[in-house]
C-alpha cells in the first residue's frame, strides 16, 4: 500500500528535513531566530458510532476493513492545509472520524452508502488526504456518527486501449503508483501537480486538479473521458465517447463535486506514449509583465511547451538567493521555467527559444531548469520547517483573463500584505497558462504571531474578497471544500447555487455525503 502522510505534518516523516543553512540565514533575517518546537500526539476520544452500528459495518466488509484505532484516525483527520497544520500540531483532532472504512470494489462502497442512509452516518470520501481547502472537514451536527471512507483498497489499473489511448483506474492510486503501472504499458497519464507523490486518481477528478505539465498536457478534468461514480440512488455512468452533444456532460457533474455527490470508483483517462525526450531550462525577464506578455504570445500562438512557469521579482529574488553560491551575484528580474517532454522537442523548443529571444527573454540554461525539476515536489515539506521556526507559511491561488492579470496581482497582493502587516514576505508566480488567461499562484510567509490560525484566516479573507472583487475565480485547482464555500456563492450566483443544491437533493436525498463542504 501507500506510504502515509504524518498526521501533523506533510508528506512522509522520512523525507522530512531541517531547513537547509542558506534558507536558515534568510529566515533568521526576515523573522528572527527561531527554536524547533516538539509535537506531541493527543488520544482521541472513544469512536462515536455504537457497536450495533460498527457490527453491521464488519458484516459488509470484514473486521479488518474498519478500524476504530488512534492512529489510523488520525491519519484520516482533516487535509494539509496551514490551518490543518496548525491545529493537528497543537493537539486539535477533533475532527477525527468515527471509524476510517477500507471497501475493496465499487459493490463494497454501493453497500457502505446503504449503510450509511439507513444509520443516518456522514461520509467523508478519502483518497491521498492532500486538500489544502478544509475539503475534507465534514459537519457533524445532525449525524449520527462520521466515517471516512477511505480508498486505499481500490488501487488497481483496470484496463488499458492501446488502440484508443485511454486507461481506466480505480480512485485510491496514487500519483506514483498510477505512473507505475501505466509505464508497464508504455504509458503515463503525465499529470504531476506538487502533490503528486500523495494525491489519489479519485481526488484529481474530484477537485479538477491541475498538474505542473498543465502547457502541454492539460488539466486533469481534460484528460477524464469517462467516469464511474455511485451515489445514495445508484450509479452515475458515462464516457461513452471522447466528445458527444448528449445534453449536459455528466462527466462535469462529478469532477468538481469532492465527494459530495457520490464516490468515484473508476476513472477512463486519455493517457500517452512515455516522453523519449526531456529538456529544462530557465530564461529571464525585466519583469513579471514582460514575462507574461511572452507567455501570452506562446499560448496564443499555440507554441507552448509542456511546463511553463514564471515567477514575480520577489519569488525570483528569494529562490535565487538559495542556490547561488556565497559572493556570487543573483540574476535581476523575473525567472521563468520552461521544460519539454515528448517524441520531438528540439523543432518545438527551437521555435520557443526564438520566440522568447524576441520578446526579451535571455536564456540561462539548464542547470536551474533542472533544479526546479529536483525540487518540484518539495515545498510542502519546507511549509513545515518554516512552521517549526516560527513562520506562518500558506498558499492560495486563483485565475483570469489576460487583460485583468495586472489588476488582480496588485490587489490580492495588497491584500495580504495589509492584513498580515509589516515584515509579510507575499510571493506570486503564473503557474497555468491558456490562450485566454493563467493561474496567479501566491506564497505568503509572516511571522506566526499569539494566533497563528486567527491571522492567517484573516488574511485568508481579505485575499479572497481581493479575488472575486477583481472578477477572478475562488480557485483555479485547489477547489473550494469549505474555506473557499463562502466565496462560491458571490463566484457563481444564486442560480448557481441553485443548480448545486438542487443535484444536491436528486442523489443524496439524505445528505450523507461529505456535509457542508463545497454546496453554499
Amino acid at each position: 500500500m501507500s506510504q502515509e502522510m504524518h498526521p501533523q505534518r506533510w508528506g512522509s516523516p522520512s523525507h522530512a528535513a531541517p531547513l537547509p543553512e542558506s534558507t536558515q540565514g534568510l529566515v533568521e533575517f526576515a523573522f528572527g531566530a527561531f527554536s524547533t518546537p516538539a509535537l506531541d500526539m493527543v488520544t482521541l476520544p472513544d469512536s462515536g458510532l455504537d457497536e450495533g452500528a460498527l457490527a453491521g459495518l464488519r458484516g459488509l466488509l470484514g473486521a479488518e476493513n474498519v478500524l476504530t484505532d488512534d492512529e489510523t484516525r488520525r491519519l484520516r483527520t482533516r487535509g494539509k492545509s496551514t490551518p490543518d497544520l496548525l491545529k493537528a500540531r497543537t493537539g486539535d483532532l477533533s475532527d477525527a472520524p468515527d471509524a476510517v472504512v477500507r471497501p475493496g470494489s465499487h459493490d463494497d462502497v454501493v453497500k457502505v452508502l446503504a449503510w450509511a442512509v439507513e444509520q443516518h452516518v456522514a461520509v467523508v470520501p478519502f483518497g491521498g488526504g492532500t486538500s489544502v481547502t478544509g475539503g475534507l472537514v465534514a459537519r457533524r451536527d445532525g449525524y449520527a456518527g462520521l466515517i471516512s471512507l477511505d480508498l486505499i483498497r481500490l488501487n488497481q489499473l483496470l484496463s488499458v486501449d492501446p488502440i484508443s489511448m485511454t486507461a481506466t483506474l480505480q480512485p485510491g492510486m496514487r500519483g506514483p503508483e498510477a505512473e507505475a503501472a501505466l509505464a508497464q504499458h508504455g504509458m503515463t497519464l503525465g499529470h504531476f501537480p506538487q502533490s503528486f507523490e500523495f494525491a489519489s486518481i479519485g481526488g484529481f477528478a474530484a477537485t479538477r486538479s491541475s498538474g505542473q505539465n498543465s502547457a502541454g498536457f492539460g488539466r486533469f478534468d481534460q484528460m477524464v473521458v469517462g467516469l464511474r461514480m455511485a451515489t445514495p440512488i445508484g450509479d452515475l455512468i458515462s464516457g461513452s465517447s471522447p466528445l458527444n452533444a448528449a445534453g449536459p456532460d455528466l462527466r462535469q457533474v462529478a469532477m468538481g463535486s469532492e465527494g459530495t455527490f457520490g464516490v468515484i470508483t473508476e476513472v477512463t483517462v486519455r493517457v500517452r506514449a512515455i516522453a523519449t525526450g526531456t529538456a529544462y531550462e530557465a530564461w529571464r525577464f525585466d519583469s513579471f509583465s514582460s514575462g507574461q506578455d511572452a507567455m501570452r504570445h506562446l499560448a496564443q500562438n499555440q507554441i507552448l511547451p509542456t511546463i511553463i512557469r514564471l515567477s514575480d521579482e520577489t519569488e525570483t529574488a528569494l529562490n535565487l538567493a538559495s542556490q547561488t553560491a556565497v559572493g556570487a551575484e543573483a540574476p535581476s528580474g523575473c525567472l521563468m521555467i520552461v521544460g519539454y517532454e515528448g517524441a520531438s522537442i528540439d523543432n518545438k523548443r527551437a521555435v520557443v527559444t526564438r520566440a522568447l529571444t524576441a520578446l526579451g527573454g535571455t536564456s540561462l540554461g539548464e542547470e536551474r531548469g533542472k533544479t526546479w525539476l529536483e525540487g518540484r515536489f518539495h515545498a510542502p515539506y519546507l511549509r513545515d520547517s518554516m512552521l517549526d521556526s516560527g513562520v506562518l507559511v500558506e498558499t492560495l491561488e486563483t485565475a483570469t483573463f489576460w487583460s485583468n492579470t495586472d489588476r488582480l496581482y496588485s490587489s490580492v497582493k495588497t491584500a495580504l500584505g495589509t492584513s498580515l502587516g509589516e515584515g509579510a514576505l507575499v510571493l506570486c508566480h503564473v503557474s497555468h497558462v491558456y490562450e485566454t488567461g493563467c493561474s496567479l499562484y501566491f506564497t505568503v510567509a509572516a511571522k506566526q504571531g499569539d494566533n497563528p490560525l486567527e491571522r492567517w484566516l484573516a488574511a485568508k479573507a481579505a485575499a479572497s474578497d481581493a479575488m472575486i472583487e477583481s472578477g477572478a475565480t475562488i480557485t483555479h485547482h485547489h477547489a473550494v471544500g469549505t474555506d473557499h464555500k463562502a466565496w462560491l456563492e458571490r463566484e457563481i450566483g444564486p442560480v448557481g447555487v441553485a443548480i448545486l443544491r438542487g443535484i444536491k437533493a436528486a442523489v443524496d436525498p439524505t445528505g450523507i455525503l461529505n456535509p457542508g463542504v463545497l454546496i453554499p
